[in-house]
């Protein structure tokens, strides 16, 4: 494999780029003058090789990379020959900073890019396959890959809830309990239910005495009552006596002028005859 070559520079293109195709003369030049330099020349078709250029996330053609003792920095100058070749004769890579630890072509995650773009490219052949040896319609294609996509995902939604259930296992509801927690369970539902009857009995107590403070006050309110009517009788006794007695003093009044009035007509009848 050419990451385990400790010095290397390599080209990764593709067939249609136009660009690739511009220097692929000089780079054949350069491969030739790799024994004199001390470095081995390499390229990588994208098309042949996806995990490769997923390993590289390969975005632009060409993209040139030089590897020295498995760090990889991106050769970024000029692309012709003289440059190229000072490049390595002059370690003009050492002042270029190298590719980031995570986005290096021999990091974890490059692995994992590297499966990716190999899946595509392995999805690509059996897309040809099927429209180009079989003569399957691309649109009919397309549908067995949605439905080969969804059967596959629910798959490994059931292999993770699994494993998921088997790791980390739910607890049961119905755990069985000791006795000292069915004691206490107990009494915590005795209290609850005496309650409701301590409750009861002290409204009933409450309501009794409510009844008692009734009754005394309505006692109260009828002595009450009572001496208020017989102070009532004993003030309508006394206007009545009072009543009679001017009735009385003006009674004799009365017969003294009617006595009066008898005389003068008399005296006058009297007066009259004479």
């Amino acid at each position: 494999m050419w990451l385990e070559i400790t010095d290397k520079l390599v080209t990764n293109y593709a067939p249609w780029c136009p660009a690739c195709q511009q220097i692929e003369a000089t780079w054949e030049s350069f491969a030739k003058e790799s024994e004199r330099l001390g470095i081995t020349v390499g390229k990588v078709d994208v098309t042949q090789e996806p995990g490769l250029s997923g390993r590289f996330f390969v975005t632009t053609l060409p993209t040139i990379y030089h590897a020295n003792d498995g760090v990889f920095r991106r050769y970024r100058g000029s692309r012709t020959l003289e440059d190229l070749q000072g490049y390595i004769l002059e370690r003009k890579w050492e002042a270029v900073e190298p590719v980031a630890g995570w986005k290096s072509p021999s990091s974890i995650m490059m692995h994992g890019m590297a499966g990716l773009f190999h899946f595509s490219g392995w999805i690509r052949q059996i897309h040809n396959y099927l429209t180009g040896t079989l003569g399957v319609h691309v649109w009919i294609s397309y549908a067995i890959f949605i439905l080969a996509t969804l059967l596959i995902g629910l798959l490994l939604g059931l292999i993770l809830v699994l494993i998921s259930d088997c790791l980390c296992p739910a607890k049961s509801k119905y755990t069985a309990e000791t006795p000292e927690e069915a004691i206490t369970k107990e009494n915590a539902e005795n209290a609850a239910l005496e309650e409701p009857e301590e409750a009861a009995e002290l409204s009933a107590d409450d309501a009794e005495e409510a009844a008692d403070v009734k009754d005394l006050s309505d006692g109260e309110d009828a002595a009450n009552s009572s001496a208020d009517e017989s102070e009532e009788d004993l003030a309508l006794g006394k206007e009545s006596g009072e009543e009679e007695m001017e009735d009385l003093s003006e009674q004799p009044l009365a017969e003294s002028e009617t006595e009066s009035t008898v005389r003068q007509r008399k005296s006058q009848g009297a007066e009259k005859e004479l």
